[in-house]
């Protein structure tokens, strides 16, 4: 079990303590990942991703998906078992399970879907456009400055 100091990161750095936070806690998560549901993420589009994940055995109604502060939280419950039920063999694990997903900044979840037993969550980046790039025209000739000084001695 390998352990890092960040301490030395949070000393020499201002703005960046989600990132130092996010650092930590894959490296602290590795050590006890659960391996139950499995799942996988694909990549759909530049900007687009979807998580499946296997939930054989459990209805849709027992199955919450939920975004909490920047992290995609899944989780199922079985209502109730089975009164009179007698198992020779049980190998279909129906045990109840919560599995998050740290979310970057902007992206959204889009839509979920449960068929065949697995469940979709599609999910996209989608920038405001106040953070989007954009080009500024340049003007020529005159500084933005002179111009504002004619408009204010034209008043």
């Amino acid at each position: 079990m390998r352990r890092f100091d960040l301490a030395p990161l949070y000393r020499a750095t201002v703005g960046f303590d989600q990132i130092a936070d996010m650092m930590d806690r894959i490296l602290t998560d590795t050590q006890s990942a659960p391996s139950y549901p499995p799942y996988n993420i694909e990549k759909t589009a530049d900007d687009a991703w979807r998580i499946s994940i296997a939930v054989a055995g459990f209805a849709e109604d027992e199955l919450a998906v939920e975004v909490r502060e920047s992290a995609l939280i899944v989780s199922a419950r079985k209502s109730a078992e089975e009164e009179g039920t007698t198992y020779l063999h049980r190998g279909i694990a129906n045990r109840a399970f919560e599995r998050r997903f740290a979310l970057a900044d902007h992206v959204r979840v889009t839509g979920a879907s449960h068929v065949n037993g697995m469940l979709h969550i599609d999910l996209k980046r989608e920038v405001p456009e106040a953070l989007k790039p954009r080009r500024i025209e340049i003007a020529k000739g005159e500084t933005v400055e002179a111009k504002a000084v004619e408009a204010h001695a034209a008043e």
